[in-house]
């Protein structure tokens, strides 16, 4: 039976230790780059000008343009999307949201008919734009935990579509 010296163990509960570190960071490095592959817009930068507010944001590898905000003060990840009417929110998040429950509706999606109901936001945020009392609908159909920015928010901005980039612009009364 041979016997390691005290020197020879730590070294190898070192090595471990320095395996374990690496296939740590490793995995959270690409975690991290996988989610800004999904949403390109986790930061969403403005500028401010006399009388307007830009935002400019990237589209993901899938050509979507995804972007972090706000509904009510909330965290929300946003999926522009002009062909949809409304902001939808999916009914999970719309219970996370505390979104009143208006009047029903019938939603005519690409999976075809399903049951909704309207809301309101009060406040909707990308980066420094504002809306305030968008119509929205709630879609119990929707899966998933992104809201898509439909036109009754997208209609109260100029944006413009070049390559992977969009940019928002509203006007504001100085």
């Amino acid at each position: 039976m041979s016997q390691q010296t005290p020197g020879k163990r730590a070294g190898r509960v070192l090595m471990v230790l320095a395996w374990c570190a690496a296939l740590f960071l490793a995995t959270r490095f690409f975690g991290e780059w996988e989610a800004r592959q999904h949403n390109p817009n986790v930061v969403v930068d403005s500028e401010q000008g006399e009388g307007f507010i830009e935002v400019k944001l990237a589209s993901n590898r899938q050509g979507h343009f995804v972007a972090s905000g706000q509904i009510n003060g909330q965290p929300v990840d946003f999926m522009l999307d002009t062909g949809a009417t409304d902001v939808s929110v999916p009914a999970e998040m719309a219970k996370q949201l505390k979104l009143e429950e208006g009047f029903g509706v019938t939603l005519s999606t690409a999976n075809g008919l399903s049951k909704g109901y309207r809301t309101r936001i009060d406040r909707l945020q990308v980066g420094d734009i504002v809306l305030r009392d968008v119509r929205a609908l709630v879609a119990p159909g929707l899966e998933g935990n992104q809201v898509l920015l439909g036109m009754s928010a997208l209609n109260k901005l100029e944006f413009t579509q070049r390559g992977g980039t969009m940019l928002l612009r509203q006007t504001t009364n100085r």
